[in-house]
C-alpha cells in the first residue's frame, strides 16, 4: 500500500475496502442492496455482507497479481463457488471449465436454464481514498446456459461485438468486452 490509499495484489484489503471495491462492478442502482463475498487471509471466501437484491459481488482474489472484481445474480453462486474450488484444487482453463460442466450435466452443481448476467471489472488496484478501481476495464458477460450460435444467432469468434463463449455447454456465456481506453 502506497500512503495508505493504493491497494494491489498481496494480503486482503480490510474488509470494508473488500466491499468498496467489490461493488465497483455492479451497476450503481443496485450497489446498496448487493451482498459481497470476501477473503480471508488464508485464502477462503467468506460472507462480508448479506444482500437485499439479487446480486452478489465478490472482491479480488489477493493471491491472484491481477486485479479483479466481479458482480453477478446469485443464482450463479453454485457455479461460481465450484470454479473456485476447482481453481484451489489446482485445475486451470479448459480442464476446469470441463469438470465444473460436466459437473452441472450430471447435477452436482446447479445451474440455471434462464440468463443470467455477470459483471467483471479489472484494473490495477483499488484506491481507497478515491474509493475507484485504478485504470478499470467493465466487461459484461450474460450466461445463457447450453445456448448456441444457432439458437442466439452471435457469433463464437470473438471481436468488437458481442460474441458467445462456449456454445452448446453449461458455461456458455455471451461476451460484451468494449474498447480498452487508448
Amino acid at each position: 500500500m502506497a500512503g495508505g490509499a493504493l491497494c494491489f495484489a498481496g494480503e486482503p484489503l480490510p474488509k470494508d475496502q473488500q466491499i468498496a471495491s467489490a461493488l465497483q462492478a455492479a451497476p450503481k442502482e443496485l450497489r446498496e442492496g448487493a451482498g459481497v463475498l470476501g477473503w480471508t487471509a488464508a485464502g477462503k471466501v467468506v460472507e462480508l455482507r448479506k444482500g437485499s437484491n439479487e446480486l452478489l459481488c465478490l472482491a479480488d482474489d489477493p493471491r491472484d497479481e491481477n486485479f479483479s472484481v466481479a458482480c453477478y445474480h446469485k443464482d450463479l453462486e453454485p457455479f461460481m463457488a465450484r470454479g473456485r474450488e476447482l481453481a484451489d484444487q489446482g485445475h486451470k482453463g479448459k480442464e476446469r471449465h470441463e469438470i465444473r460442466w460436466k459437473d452441472v450435466d450430471e447435477g452436482r452443481v446447479k445451474m440455471v436454464r434462464e440468463p443470467r448476467m455477470l459483471y467483471v471489472m479489472a484494473g490495477k488496484g483499488f484506491d481507497a481514498e478515491k474509493g475507484e478501481v485504478i485504470e478499470s476495464y467493465l466487461r459484461w458477460v450474460v450466461y445463457v446456459p447450453y445456448a448456441t450460435s444457432d439458437s442466439t444467432g452471435l457469433p463464437v469468434a470473438s471481436g468488437n461485438e458481442p460474441w458467445l463463449m462456449y456454445p452448446g455447454t453449461a458455461g456458455a456465456h455471451i461476451m460484451i468486452s468494449p474498447p480498452k481506453a487508448k
